[in-house]
């Protein structure tokens, strides 16, 4: 089932939740909208289930507008953050519920609706608990069976608001890769809606990125991780350290950073130079390359990573996402002053945060030493 959703708009009282939104999801994709909350991806998902309805625009199945028709009749399957599972009725009911609501001429018989049920049940791994109630159940396992209950009328489209919000990050981290797995299997055409950055890099075939009820980018997890296409996108899809400063002549002056950059800009203009903690390294010396002075102020070495928090000496505040084996080959510790450099920044210039220079240094180039402005840098991790 292919989905497309033609400039809808939607606005509650003075708010607009959509502001034009048009998007494609191909048939057996799986896509993830992901933004801030407020930014209007529940309000779309529902739109296409068919649980509000647009101001404006459409939304079509197959090509066909299902904009007019009820959420009963667009066979969509829905999965709520909250389970909403019936407390008084079992695993089996729960799953059974919508076939036996049915109307008599479309309602399957008791022989098959067992039958559908516990294959249901055997493929989200829960057959034995058949008999159980919501409440005997862990929140993972509830989540399977609203999983199951959505699946059971052969939905054309599975629709999934915050699946995983309500859990731990432990069993969130299981049901994301389950999930996967399981939409391999069935290939049935999903949306769900999230704010978990890492849950829609790494479950979703393409990310819709929004904010402010309309569409930042669209593109597979690699691509809008790596080649963000706003400064939106980058700041809110991981940690970065964030320097301000000005493009001028061909050279971005940021805070401690000064490097050539590719602007077309002849006059000064506002520049923010993005750089995620892994792209930066550490020395104690001077490497040749363009650097600036900080000094570690905190050393996080629990984890497959060790982050370490510095400070310039403007007094803004950086962080840095080393490999253990760098770490100890540095032999760091707190209070010593150490020599930054970037590998890959992100400028993003004056008041067109869709513009973006990428700035790669390679060994050998010059480093360079700021005045002018290091008093005015700031450096943050979002």
């Amino acid at each position: 089932m292919k989905i497309e959703v033609v400039d809808v708009t939607k606005t509650f009282g003075c708010h607009r939740a959509l502001d034009g939104v048009t998007l494609q999801v191909d048939d057996g994709e799986l896509v993830a909208l992901l933004g801030p909350s407020g930014c209007g991806k529940t309000t779309l998902l529902r739109i296409i289930a068919g649980l509000e309805t647009a101001d404006q625009g459409e939304v079509l199945f197959d090509g066909e507008n299902a904009s007019g028709r009820h959420a009963r009749e667009r066979r969509v399957g829905f999965v709520f953050q909250h389970y909403a599972l019936f407390r008084h009725m079992t695993v089996f009911g729960n799953v059974a519920f919508g076939l036996r609501v049915r109307p008599r001429r479309q309602r399957p018989g008791r022989a098959q609706i067992r039958q559908r049920v516990y294959e249901l049940l055997r493929l989200v791994q829960l057959e034995e608990f058949a008999g159980s109630y919501p409440a005997q159940l862990s929140g993972g396992q509830r989540q399977r069976v609203a999983l199951a209950r959505a699946l059971a009328l052969q939905p054309r489209v599975l629709l999934l608001d915050e699946p995983f919000g309500a859990l731990d990050a432990k069993v969130r981290q299981e049901l994301r890769r389950w999930l996967r797995r399981l939409h391999d299997e069935l290939h049935v055409t999903s949306v769900f809606v999230t704010h978990d950055q890492e849950e829609a890099l790494e479950v979703a075939d393409r990310v819709v990125v929004m904010n402010q009820g309309g569409i930042m980018q669209i593109g597979t997890p690699p691509d809008v991780f790596h080649n963000p296409a706003s400064e939106f996108v980058m700041n809110f899809l991981g940690s970065v350290n964030v320097f301000h400063g000005r493009v001028e002549g061909g050279r971005a002056f940021l805070g401690p950073l000064q490097v050539d950059c590719s602007s077309d800009h002849p006059l000064a203009r506002p520049a923010r130079a993005l750089v995620r903690p892994y792209n930066l390294d550490l020395d104690t010396r001077s490497n040749g390359r363009p650097c600036f002075l900080a000094t570690v102020r905190h050393i996080h070495a629990a984890g497959p990573r060790v982050k370490v928090e510095l400070t310039t000496e403007a007094g803004a505040f950086v962080e840095v996402d080393l490999a253990p084996e760098r770490y100890q080959e540095l032999n760091l510790s707190v209070g010593e002053s150490v020599f930054v450099s970037a590998r890959d920044v992100r400028v993003f210039v004056g008041d067109e945060p869709e513009r973006s220079h990428r700035l790669e240094f390679q060994d050998g180039d010059s480093p360079t030493v700021m005045d002018d402005l290091r008093p005015g840098t700031e450096g943050r991790s979002g």
